[in-house]
Order: C-alpha cells, then structure tokens, then sequence
C-alpha cells in the first residue's frame, strides 16, 4: 500500500494582485495622459525659451552657463520622450509580444535614442558645416531620413510576420502518437527541479531570443529620423556660432530621450513578464506556444499598419521644421 502525497503548491495569490495593481495603474495613467501630455509640452515650450537664451550666453560664460545647458537638455529630452512618436509604438509593440531580457529591452531603447540624436548631429553637420547648405535643404533631408525610418517600420513588421508564422505552424504541428514511458508521482515542477525537462527559458534561451538582424532592423527603425529638437538646437548653435555647445545639448537630449523610452520598455517588459507568469498555470505548453505565435503575429500586423500609416501621414516639414514631438 502506498501513499501519494502531493507536494504543497506555491500560492499564486502575489501574481493576480500585482496584475490587479497594474491594471489600474495604466487606466489612471490613460485617464490622466491627455493632462500629463499638454504639461509636457508647456514645459518643453518654457524650456525652449530658456535653452536658447542659454545658447546665447554660453560664448561669454562657458562653464556656468554650458552646465545649465546641458541639464535643461537632458529635461527637454525627458519631457520630449513623453509625446507620442513611432519610436514608442514599435519598441512597446515588439516588447510586449516578444520575449525579451530586461537588459537587451533597455540596450535597444538606449541605442535607438542615441541614433536619433546621432542622426540629428550628422545630418546638420553633413548639411551646415560641410556642405553648407541651405535650412531648406536640411528639413528636406531630414524628412527623407524620416520616410526611410517609416519604412524600416514596415519592414520590421514582414520580417517578424515571417518568424511568428513559422513558429504558428511549428505550434500547430500535429504531435507524435500518445506513448507511455513511465509513471511518475505527483511532482511540482518549477525552473530548478531537475526533473529533466524544461519549464521556462533559461538565461541563455533569452539571451538569444532576439537574433542580431533583428535587434539592428528594430534600431534602426527607431533611430533613422532624425530628433527635431536636436535639429532645432543645432541649427540654432550653427547660426551663433556655438555648435560645439550644440552638439553637446544634442547628445543630452538624445540621453533624456533614451531614460523615458528606457522606462517604457521596462515597463512593458516586465507587464509581459507579470502576464506570462500569470498564464502559465492555466494553459499547457502547446496552447501557450500558439498564443505567444499568435501575438508575435498580431505585433507584426500592427507595425506594419503603423509603418504604413506614417509613412502616408508624412509630410515635409512646416514652421521652419520644428515639430512639438
């Protein structure tokens, strides 16, 4: 006579209170965004006036008035990144229906932010400095720069299309006959029972989730147009005579941007993380492969309609080029 007694579970009761907590956090935030967005842009307004006048003073008092300078670009950077722009749209779309390290999630968002500004500093440089230009030219190119980004979104989208629906076939895939090998007790599984099969991906499966070609096209989809606040302060120092300050309060910028977005992306990520955490009890391997495909589908489907939206929505720069996002 034997007994089988299951092993204790784990309570899951901390998993559906934090969703709980989650939920209600985003529906404040949606509640209040429309208030939090025309502050942000009061404010980007006051600190436009205030980084111009500073512009102006930092060929008299370098070290005062450039330490100023520099801060007020990162805040502008900050405040910047919380408008809407694509670049926002495609790094939550692909966070959330993507697995994805935290690491890596914030890796992409530093990067693509530092090649917007990047972008901004070589464009101006190219067109200003070395070509010399004229503004015209420079807001035309910058447009271009910014339909080529549009359809680096597009492109993005086919591409991760492909992979979500091999791996929905791979999902659907009839399985194998039904084969016994053995009966096992009772037995809880989790990521460090060594048992022999596999729970949940390891740090390696993760770190490789998102292949090079991939993490370049994502990128690059995010960063090819150019920052109009960068173009604002660079074409501003060009003009007197500051550019090397400008070139600086670009790069600032361009971090303040990358802290927001970088927020954005934990955030999603560790939602995705929360969800699949919560969803793992209540479905098996297969259906749970199916419905990761499915989303890595519909993400593409949805950059690629945002892809094309932009790119029929663009339109050649007006006032001078300057854009309140």
């Amino acid at each position: 006579m034997s007994l089988n007694i299951p092993l204790p579970t784990r309570r899951r009761w901390p998993l559906p209170a934090a969703g709980l907590l989650l939920l209600l956090t985003a529906m404040l935030l949606w509640h209040a965004w429309p208030h939090i967005l025309l502050q942000s842009v009061l404010w980007q307004k006051a600190l436009n006036h205030s980084l111009t006048q500073l512009l102006q003073q930092v060929a008299a008092q370098p070290r005062q008035a450039g330490i100023t300078l520099l801060l007020l670009s990162l805040a502008y950077g900050v405040l910047h990144a919380l408008g809407p722009g694509h670049g926002k749209v495609v790094i939550a779309t692909f966070l959330a229906t993507h697995p994805a390290q935290l690491r890596t999630s914030i890796r992409l968002t530093l990067l693509a932010a530092l090649l917007q500004g990047g972008v901004a500093i070589a464009l101006v440089t190219l067109m200003l400095v070395v070509l010399q230009t004229s503004s015209r030219q420079l807001h035309l190119s910058s447009y271009w720069l910014e339909k080529g980004s549009y359809l680096l979104v597009i492109a993005l989208g086919c591409w991760l299309g492909c992979r979500a629906v091999k791996s929905l076939r791979a999902a659907l895939r009839p399985a194998a006959g039904w084969q016994i090998r053995a009966i096992h007790t009772q037995h809880q599984h989790d990521a460090a029972c060594a048992c022999g099969h596999t729970h949940v991906p390891d740090a390696h499966q993760l770190a490789h989730a998102v292949s090079f070609r991939t993490q370049l096209l994502l990128v690059l989809s995010m960063g090819l147009r150019p920052c109009s606040g960068a173009l604002m302060m660079l074409l501003f120092a060009k003009v007197i005579d500051v550019y090397l300050w400008g070139v600086a309060a670009a790069l600032a910028m361009a971090l303040g941007t990358a802290l927001t977005v970088s927020l954005l992306g934990i955030v999603v990520q560790r939602s995705r993380v929360m969800a699949a955490k919560l969803s793992r009890s209540a479905a098996d391997k297969k259906r749970s492969a199916v419905v990761m495909a499915l989303l890595m589908l519909l993400g593409a489907i949805a950059l690629i309609l945002a892809g094309v939206l932009l790119w029929q929505s663009a339109l050649p720069a007006a006032s001078n080029g300057l854009r309140p996002f």
